[in-house]
């Protein structure tokens, strides 16, 4: 017997598009601290980073973060060397998180003729980080107070 094949529900979920900043790095211990550290004295809150090395540039790498908002954050991460992308779009998807959704996601934008040059994802069903409390990650140990930019290598 046949099965139904349920139709993608991701109607219920909120998107938008975004902006994303990419700056290159050198390729040694500190680049990708320094940059970030920019952007957080000028206050930006990133929800999205991503690091990695450029294959086709050996000694280099490339960071990607968003989202920033407003003049101060702008023209901290101008004067750090990230520019917007133009090659690289970002779409945000809020909602519900359930077993499936990313093949969901993925299915409905081939369906669209979207082709994807890559894909990240992630689900914040139990982030890290402080929680009411003190908690870190629904741990019942206390934390203390941490702060990454300020960690250095023993």
């Amino acid at each position: 017997m046949k099965q139904a094949v349920a139709e993608p529900r991701v109607s219920e979920n909120m998107v938008r598009g975004l902006d994303v900043w990419a700056a290159t790095l050198a390729d040694r211990p500190g680049a990708l601290a320094e940059k970030l550290r920019a952007l957080k004295n000028a206050g930006a809150d990133l929800e999205f980073i991503i690091a990695r090395r450029s294959p086709d540039k050996p000694g280099a790498g490339v960071v990607f973060v968003s989202p920033l908002r407003g003049d101060t954050e702008v023209a901290a991460a101008v004067e750090a060397g990230f520019n917007v992308s133009r090659s690289l779009h970002g779409v945000r998807v809020e909602g519900p998180d359930r077993p499936g959704i990313a093949a969901e996601l993925t299915t409905r934008l081939g369906t669209e003729g979207i082709s994807l040059r890559g894909f990240s994802a992630a689900s914040e069903t139990d982030p890290l980080g402080p929680q009411p409390g003190g908690q870190l990650g629904g741990d019942s140990r206390p934390v203390g107070s941490f702060d990454p930019y300020t960690v250095e290598a023993s």
